[in-house]
């Protein structure tokens, strides 16, 4: 990922890099070492305020910008501006400024940084069309914090994927309230609730909670009301969902129905998109989750599903789940007319697997995967994208 950007900050000034992703994937940092490699004079600036920037705070931080180009020898600088998203009406700054820079021929190149995707995407697309590539910066896979901090499976599997909050592990409880406090809480408060309207906050807080206990779990949003005891409408948990989806936390799989309209109306799968946010939340350490083999085996399923998520993300590969019946396979991925159908073996699963049969009559899946104890060893799953598994 950042030789790619590096590559693209070389290519003569065409587009702003937008990279985006949720809190604690290292945004700022592979900018930082961006910075670094190219050797150019730059300008970094943080809206990532508890008081909201206001636009000229925008203009402020470009001009200092311009002034690092004209003072260069070559002439050539960066901007990064990180969070820019949390500045109201922030795109149309940035199209007017970066524009000025295209008539004048300044030779600035300019990063944006944002951890709240649905956001920034909603700003780009509404202003900024055409002239911009996006990077996406998702949570960090199995490999990435296996090479960075040496960790072995089990670890991954129960302390996740936040590079930010690895140092912690060794003291259980200060990891745990890392998460939940600096992550999960700032998140919620910060990049979704500062930022978007949500008339029932607690609602949103425990449809997470609710997510995290039961992740790799079928529910409908009827069924997730009742849980969450709340007498509110449907469409306001389906939005509360995708909220929580764009902040890079819980998202809803949809139902696999061959046909899109009949996918719209299913229930969704509640799945994490980082195991952390099932562990620090639970009862039990890395050695108590691995004598429970009912929740060691959720954390399992959980972290394939997240995997093939985060690794589908910005490309052509769909996620999505089966069941008709009492028949179900765990994950289906769809890229064009290719379908892999997989299954996730565990303890606490039966031997048959009724569901990868049936599926496999009705779809005719390209590729038809175990993984775990029966199949495919669940840490070489982890180490291919959601793509390898759709390739011809």
């Amino acid at each position: 990922m950042l030789e790619a950007l590096i590559s693209r900050l070389r290519e003569p000034r065409r587009f702003l890099q937008v990279l985006a992703g949720p809190r604690q994937t290292g945004k700022t940092t592979l900018a930082q070492q961006a910075m670094e490699v190219l050797g150019l004079p730059a300008h970094y600036a943080s809206a990532d305020e508890p008081t909201l920037r206001g636009r000229p705070w925008i203009g402020e931080q470009w001009e200092l910008g311009r002034l690092r180009a004209r003072q260069a020898g070559k002439g050539r600088a960066l901007l990064v501006l990180d969070e820019v998203q949390k500045v109201a009406g922030w795109s149309e700054t940035v199209k007017r400024l970066w524009d000025e820079d295209v008539a004048a021929r300044m030779p600035l190149k300019v990063m944006l940084l944002g951890s709240t995707p649905l956001l920034l995407q909603r700003g780009l697309t509404e202003s900024l069309a055409g002239r911009f590539e996006l990077v996406r910066v998702p949570h960090w896979s199995f490999a990435e914090m296996r090479e960075a901090f040496g960790w072995t499976l089990e670890r991954f599997l129960y302390f996740g994927g936040y590079p930010g909050a690895a140092p912690l592990v060794g003291d259980r409880d200060r990891w745990a309230r890392y998460i939940l406090d600096s992550l999960v809480e700032t998140t919620i408060s910060r990049d979704i609730l500062l930022l978007t309207r949500v008339d029932k906050p607690a609602l949103l807080r425990r449809l997470l909670q609710l997510g995290s206990d039961y992740s790799g779990q079928v529910l409908s949003y009827q069924k997730m009301l009742g849980q969450l005891q709340d007498v509110g409408n449907t469409t306001t948990l389906a939005h509360y969902l995708e909220l929580l989806s764009a902040a890079g936390m819980l998202t809803g799989l949809p139902k696999f129905a061959g046909q899109r309209v009949r996918q719209r109306g299913s229930s969704p799968k509640l799945q994490v998109l980082n195991t952390a946010l099932m562990t620090a939340s639970a009862p039990l350490d890395l050695e108590g989750a691995r004598k429970d083999r009912e929740f060691w085996g959720r954390l399992v399923e959980s972290a394939v599903g997240a995997h093939l998520v985060n690794s589908a993300a910005g490309t052509k590969v769909e996620v999505f789940y089966w069941r008709e019946r009492n028949r179900e396979v765990d994950f289906v991925l769809r890229a064009g007319k290719r379908l892999a159908a997989i299954e996730v073996t565990s303890a606490r699963k039966k031997e048959t697997l009724p569901g990868l049969e049936a599926f496999s009559k009705a779809f005719r899946p390209h590729r038809v995967l175990l993984v775990g104890a029966q199949g495919i060893p669940l840490e070489e799953f982890l180490l291919r994208p959601a793509a390898a598994w759709t390739a011809a």
